[in-house]
């Protein structure tokens, strides 16, 4: 009878988990981001990420800067055949043909328009906040970015 009582209980919690899973809230990337320096812990700037035609991209809208540091920076270390070269910073697109996948989204590409360099790129949601990994072959660094309401 005890066996009996344990099989009938197991789809009743499997049905549980089931809509439990249905209701968990899938979390977007999209919106507004800001991001953190890595050594002084000061925000950034901040990032519009966006879905255009099915990818995902982000775009620099706004960016904080200290006294002496100059106010409208450009790209001046991108690639010579990048077109952001020497573009301005506010405006430009770092993020770029991200798609959403299974374990978060990834797939494309981010810029360090600081140092100039691309790195391939993975995202994803935790604890309310935007993960961002840059990396190249083994090598690779995260980012915590929070959302701006």
């Amino acid at each position: 009878m005890k066996n009996l009582f344990k099989l009938s209980i197991l789809p009743v919690l499997f049905f549980f988990c089931f809509i439990a899973l249905s209701f968990a809230e899938d979390v977007s990337i999209v919106g507004k981001w800001k991001t953190i320096d890595d050594k002084t812990g000061d925000p950034k700037s901040i990032v519009q990420i966006y879905e255009k035609d099915g990818k995902y991209f982000g775009q620099i809208t706004e960016l904080f800067r200290k006294p002496g540091e100059d106010p409208d920076p450009v790209c001046d270390k991108c690639p010579d055949d990048d077109p952001r070269k020497n573009q301005p910073t506010k405006g430009m697109i770092i993020i770029k043909d991200i798609a959403k996948t299974s374990t978060g989204y990834s797939g494309g590409t981010i810029l360090d328009p600081k140092e100039g360099k691309i790195y391939t790129c993975k995202l994803w949601p935790e604890d309310g906040k935007l993960m961002v990994r840059g990396y190249i072959a083994f090598f690779f660094r995260t980012q915590t970015w929070h959302k701006v309401e």
